[in-house]
């Protein structure tokens, strides 16, 4: 097996947002604020409490399996696919200790002092450990928050000079979390090709052969600034198939539907689901990722946790054949290194890595 290429691409050094955030009042002043403030982002949109988000569709992977509800389950998936781009799992089949010992050493980390957080930081040209992302300019607007990004599935890509030593149980939380969570994105993106018509269900699920974890902590933000930063950009995500598990029960998530940002908070014991650009180039344009961000609260810090799946390097991303009859592909081919290339080079704004990546107007 092909061991992982490094280097192929890096984040810009910026302050430590939770150090930052824990500085005196006085201090936070617009100067020191300028580069995370915002005058695009409205204050009552950003608080907007999320009403709608008993509509973002709901799938329960037990039923899904379950040959006495498959069926009904899976037109469920299709539609959530089809018209949202999210839902939530249910039922996944992680077990509760998983979870919750993966939730407390995330926390723990982010718990420890700053120098021993910098003992992963990133390398110079390099995403991978303790820092930013996506960073690629010196006046760009920053996000209200750090992270820690680490290559998980499979181990061998691992680069173990950015897994924490402490908490001491921090490596195997995660390795067990991880392997979890992959298992059900394959499981996913399988009754995701029987849906598309695909019957090699690998030419999908290989979308889950790689797998990358964003550990994202978003601190409280200051009175003064809150409503005008946001902790993540509006962006869809440049992966196939991402599964966050919402660490805080604090809520941040926001999603883009018919030009309005409706707020996903997750079920208890669920995990969020959300379609990535490499699913919508694969499918040709039938499911199409969306653009979410995430907003932060002005008196709670919140940890989330995004697995992004993908496929090895070495393989290739293009629309399958299954989903290009009577028409003609959307998407240009690319090699997954490539691909990974194009997106850690690009700001996070919107859906600019799949205006990169089209080549034909995609049938609405």
């Amino acid at each position: 097996m092909d061991a992982k290429p490094r280097n192929l691409g890096g984040s810009l050094p910026v302050p430590n947002v939770q150090d930052l955030a824990a500085r005196p009042a006085d201090e936070l002043t617009p100067p020191v604020l300028h580069r995370y403030i915002r005058d695009d982002v409205d204050a009552a949109d950003a608080d907007a409490d999320g009403d709608a988000a008993a509509s973002v569709p709901v799938v329960d992977l037990a039923r899904l399996l379950d040959p006495s509800h498959g069926e009904q389950e899976a037109a469920k998936l299709k539609a959530a696919c089809e018209d949202w781009g999210f839902f939530q799992v249910l039922n996944h089949g992680v077990p509760d200790a998983v979870i919750a010992d993966v939730k407390a050493d995330l926390q723990a980390f982010f718990r420890l002092p700053l120098a021993e957080k910098r003992a992963v930081a990133q390398e110079p040209g390099g995403i991978e450990g303790y820092g930013q992302a996506f960073v690629v300019s010196d006046d760009q607007k920053l996000d209200w928050a750090d992270m820690l990004f680490l290559s998980t599935q499979p181990p061998e890509y691992r680069a173990p000079l950015f897994w924490p030593a402490r908490p001491a149980t921090f490596g195997d939380s995660l390795d067990r979390y991880s392997a979890e969570v992959q298992r059900v994105a394959t499981r996913l993106l399988a009754a995701m090709a029987a849906n598309l018509g695909v019957a090699d269900t690998g030419k999908v699920t290989r979308l889950a052969d790689a797998q990358a974890v964003r550990i994202n902590y978003y601190p409280a933000c200051p009175g003064g600034a809150h409503g005008r930063v946001l902790g993540l950009s509006p962006h869809s995500d440049a992966t196939g198939l991402t599964l966050l598990l919402q660490v805080s029960a604090v809520p941040g998530l926001q999603i883009r539907r018919h030009g309005a940002w409706v707020s996903v908070d997750p079920i208890p014991g669920a995990l969020v689901a959300n379609v990535g650009d490499v699913v919508e180039v694969l499918t040709n344009g039938r499911y199409r990722s969306i653009e979410h961000r995430a907003v932060v609260s002005p008196t709670h810090d919140r940890v989330s946790v995004a697995a992004f799946h993908s496929a090895k390097f070495g393989d290739t991303y293009a629309p399958l054949e299954e989903t290009t009859v009577g028409t003609v592909p959307g998407y240009r081919t690319i090699g997954v290194e490539d691909y990974i290339r194009l997106a850690l080079s690009s700001k996070l704004e919107g859906k600019n890595i799949m205006d990169a990546m089209k080549i034909n107007p995609v049938p609405e």
